[in-house]
């Protein structure tokens, strides 16, 4: 568990397209061997938010959640977007032992978690945690809480 007092910030969103947005602009401020930690309930907005953060990098090919593969790596213009999707793990052990911890450091890329609490003992330190709830059918509250 972090111990770190994060920085926090809270938006709303209207639309999908205005989480899109959110997603775009922070992927816009990111420099390399970042970990976003996405949480929120099922249609909340996690992977549309991603595909906003990827666009900003440079991805150019759709990107969807990788709930059955668990890793995709997309090549962007100057950084890969490593998106890992831990619905269906059960704890940090499993995702040290499946490879996925060695993207967390990765300056080659940002590090994008969805249900990133499945394997919150693993995460590193510092991180960017995004939440996703739900305020009416199209409204949502994103919590941004930045450790660092």
């Amino acid at each position: 568990m972090n111990k770190k007092t994060p920085k926090t910030t809270i938006e709303l969103s209207n639309s999908e397209e205005e989480t899109y947005s959110l997603g775009f602009e922070l992927g816009k401020s990111l420099k390399g061997g970042e970990v976003i930690a996405l949480e929120g309930r099922l249609g909340a907005g996690k992977t549309v938010f991603t595909k906003g953060l990827a666009a900003a990098l440079g991805v150019k090919v759709p990107v969807t959640s990788p709930t059955f593969t668990i890793l995709n790596v997309y090549e962007g213009e100057s950084l890969k977007v490593y998106h890992i999707d831990a619905y269906r793990l059960h704890g940090g052990e499993e995702a040290y032992n499946a490879g996925l911890t060695e993207f967390f450091e990765a300056k080659n890329g940002v590090c994008v978690i969805e249900w990133a609490s499945n394997i919150e003992s693993a995460l590193p330190i510092e991180y960017k945690k995004i939440s996703f709830s739900y305020f009416g059918e199209n409204v949502r509250e994103i919590k941004y809480e930045f450790y660092e």
